[in-house]
């Protein structure tokens, strides 16, 4: 089972036995039910999903993107075969040309992260007009057998700039001094080297997980050492990702910024 499969991983690269228990309660929860958990998502959606012991936002989103998708980005990231273009070639009217724009201008990976940004607008890219968006769009309705995702945006549905730049610190270090565990990624990586580090670490109520960027644009810039991506979840919200970057211009010339969020860490240097 793939949610057995991730705790392992977890163990494996060294995140803390909590988030590891609990897709081991979940993995435990599924294999018990009496019904296909494909029904429960068909028909409760994934309200049905959250009332199952030990299954909370996060864990629930994980389940569906296995059931309407067949793959699930987490797991395939800390394994390196992330490919978010062949996922995206799997929804009608997505070809070759757009899904790998969809990825490496847009950096998204999931179908989640897809139909968040069209319903938020954020699509604007060449090839993808209003009536190619809104067809798209209920391709990705039906496929995840549910209304609309909206992306949460109330200040408690992301971790502060604080937690993140600590993350970003500690990964940026461990990574430094070679201790934490490499992946060999399948994009842009045509020597199968393991280069990629990995960092899981908890703070406060907030999960993370830390990796260099691997996009296409990080490695034509030279910045696949600088850029990070660190993808968070907690509890009570399905997983987010934020990239930190040193900022190359403007008051904040030099320092650690998460990309967007670039007031709240100006603020942040202010009050120390």
């Amino acid at each position: 089972m793939k949610l057995r499969d991730y705790a392992d991983l977890l163990e494996q690269q060294g995140a803390d036995g909590f988030r590891e228990r609990a897709y081991r309660k979940a993995a435990e929860t599924v294999a018990a039910l009496p019904r296909p958990v494909a029904d429960i998502l068909e028909q409760e959606g994934r309200a049905g999903l959250i009332a199952l012991p030990g299954i909370g936002k996060g864990i629930a989103g994980a389940i569906a993107e296995l059931v309407v998708s067949g793959r699930w980005s987490q797991l395939e990231r800390l394994r390196g075969e992330l490919s978010p273009e062949k996922l995206f070639q799997t929804i009608p009217g997505i070809g070759p040309k757009l899904a790998a724009r969809l990825a490496d201008e847009m950096h998204l990976e999931t179908l989640e992260d897809l139909e968040a940004a069209l319903h938020l607008g954020d699509v604007r890219i060449a090839g993808l007009g209003p009536r190619r968006s809104q067809a798209i769009a209920a391709v990705l309705a039906e496929r995840l057998g549910r209304p609309v995702f909206r992306r949460e945006h109330r200040a408690d549905a992301v971790p502060g700039v604080d937690l993140i730049l600590e993350i970003d610190a500690r990964y940026r270090e461990r990574a430094a001094a070679g201790s934490l565990r490499r992946i060999a990624p399948k994009r842009f990586n045509p020597t199968g080297e393991a280069w990629l580090p990995v960092m899981h670490a908890r703070l406060g109520e907030w999960q993370f997980t830390a990796l260099f960027s691997n996009t296409a644009l990080a490695h034509q810039l030279g910045r696949n050492d600088d850029w990070v991506v660190i993808y968070f979840e907690s509890d009570g919200h399905a997983e987010g990702r934020c990239t930190v970057v040193t900022e190359t211009r403007g008051p904040l010339a030099g320092r650690r910024v998460v990309r967007g969020r670039e007031e709240e860490c100006a603020q942040l240097n202010d009050d120390r």
